[in-house]
């Protein structure tokens, strides 16, 4: 039987975007995946540079509902997640504990009612656990390949 990974708390936490790691977005550098990944979701400057000063993720998330969205960000949205999560899991430490959590099926549960990124009340398409098994099977090729 397949183990699940069914929230990104506790034990788990490392793999929530709200995980203290630095991680670089149109060469600035923020303190969350979550700071940067919603940093993206603007084309002007000076609204990705809020996200250098804003210290909690969670207010990060809140900035980020303010912002003017860039247009094509429904097309690029995945991809700028993805490599925000390549590089947050080039961390060492944090390399380590994904690997270790072997083939389990990471599932983003969650009580904030967001089904495109997580799954809530067992409804959702589940993009950030995806991407997280996916950015999991690249560093265990890479492992090999050395």
């Amino acid at each position: 039987m397949m183990s699940v990974i069914d929230k990104f708390r506790g034990e788990y936490a490392f793999l929530s975007n709200f995980a203290r790691c630095n991680v670089t977005y149109n060469g600035r550098t923020y303190r969350t995946v979550e700071h940067a990944f919603q940093a993206a979701k603007s084309l002007d400057e000076k609204e990705q540079k809020i996200f250098l000063f804003v210290s909690d993720p969670a207010e990060a998330k809140k900035w980020g509902k303010q912002v003017h969205l860039r247009q094509d960000w429904e097309q690029v949205k995945e991809a700028i997640m993805k490599e925000l999560l390549r590089q947050k899991f080039s961390n060492v430490e944090y390399k380590t504990k994904l690997l270790a959590t072997n083939n389990a099926k990471l599932i983003e549960g969650n009580n904030h009612k967001d089904s495109y990124w997580g799954v809530y009340k067992g409804v959702g398409k589940n993009r950030l656990g995806i991407l997280l098994m996916e950015v999991r099977d690249e560093l265990r090729k890479d492992d090999s390949n050395d």
